[in-house]
């Protein structure tokens, strides 16, 4: 498999979806896009990000069963595949090789 570049969205939707766990779904995300990076996101920009992410083969989706909460209707849940982690991982990388590589702006400096 060729290396997956992430985009700024995509790699804070995936580590989203990483920490919110089962509670990882459209509506989820984009709420805690607001209280975790002060960024407002249309749900359409959530559900093309997760979409293009489900197609790269780095997250996993499936329906969670009817709530009453939500008038019966199901959720999409996702969940980061391991070439989603091996992914992260590498954007984490390379981000912490470039960062400490300018000693005015390492990390702990």
């Amino acid at each position: 498999m060729e290396k997956q570049h992430l985009g700024e969205l995509e790699e804070l939707i995936l580590l989203l979806i990483v920490m919110l766990k089962d509670d990882a779904y459209g509506f989820a995300i984009r709420q805690a896009i607001k209280e975790q990076a002060g960024r407002v996101i249309t749900i359409g920009a959530v559900h093309g990000t997760v979409n293009r992410l489900e197609k790269k083969g780095l997250i996993e989706s499936s329906m969670s069963g009817a709530t009453e909460i939500r008038g019966g209707r199901r959720k999409r849940i996702f969940t980061i595949t391991a070439s989603g982690k091996k992914a992260l991982q590498a954007s984490r990388d390379l981000k912490l090789n470039l960062w400490m590589q300018i000693p005015e702006l390492a990390v702990g400096s």
